[in-house]
Parts: C-alpha cells; sequence; structure tokens
C-alpha cells in the first residue's frame, strides 16, 4: 500500500515539471529571425489559449471521489498533460527560435540518436 502511495506522489511530482506553453513562449527571444513567421505566431496564439483547454480534464481531487480508480485515471491524466504540454513546448521551440532545442525539451527518439 505504502509503495502505490509512494508511485502516487512521485507522479505527481513528475507531471508538474512541465511549464504551461504560454510561459515557454515568454522565454524565446523576440529579436530572432522565426519569431515573426506565421508558425510561430499561430503557435504563441495556440499557446496563449493552452491553459484554458487543459483544465476541461480530471482533477486529482475528482479523482479521490471516484475511489481508487479514480485517483489513478487522474494521474495518469497529469501525466499525459505533462507530456502534452512539453511537445507543445518542444513544437513551439522548433517553429519559433532559431538555437539548438534545450535537452529539457529533446525526446527519448533525439536522445537515443545522440
Amino acid at each position: 500500500m505504502k509503495a502505490k502511495l509512494l508511485a502516487a506522489v512521485t507522479m505527481l511530482a513528475v507531471a508538474g515539471c512541465a511549464s504551461q506553453p504560454a510561459d515557454y513562449a515568454t522565454t524565446l527571444s523576440a529579436k530572432d529571425s522565426k519569431w515573426r513567421s506565421a508558425d510561430c505566431t499561430k503557435a504563441r496564439a495556440e499557446a496563449a489559449n493552452y491553459a484554458a483547454q487543459e483544465k476541461e480534464t480530471l482533477s486529482v481531487s475528482a479523482g479521490l471521489l471516484l475511489g481508487p480508480y479514480g485517483l489513478g485515471i487522474a494521474m495518469a491524466g497529469k501525466e499525459h498533460r505533462a507530456k502534452m504540454r512539453k511537445k507543445f513546448a518542444r513544437d513551439m521551440h522548433l517553429k519559433c527560435s532559431s538555437k539548438p532545442l534545450p535537452a529539457s525539451l529533446a525526446s527519448s527518439a533525439d536522445t537515443a540518436k545522440r
């Protein structure tokens, strides 16, 4: 039982690591030549609306009301959202920045190629 609880807490900590795409967009340089491209402009507009879309999914507190299975579903959803935020930020970086992709946004496939 303690192992399952520890695993659930660990998943929560990992899921919270990916920052919101709108926050990541502010870290990119507006002086970059890609910043003014149509793809980047579209990606930044989508990033601004990303947080509102993400709130539509099952929360951990709602998962607690559904019992142990609901908590697992909510945790899996939280982990999935973190992966989607990372993918979104990765795609935005590729569209808006000429700099190399940061290691934090590299996918496992990119890491395996190195």
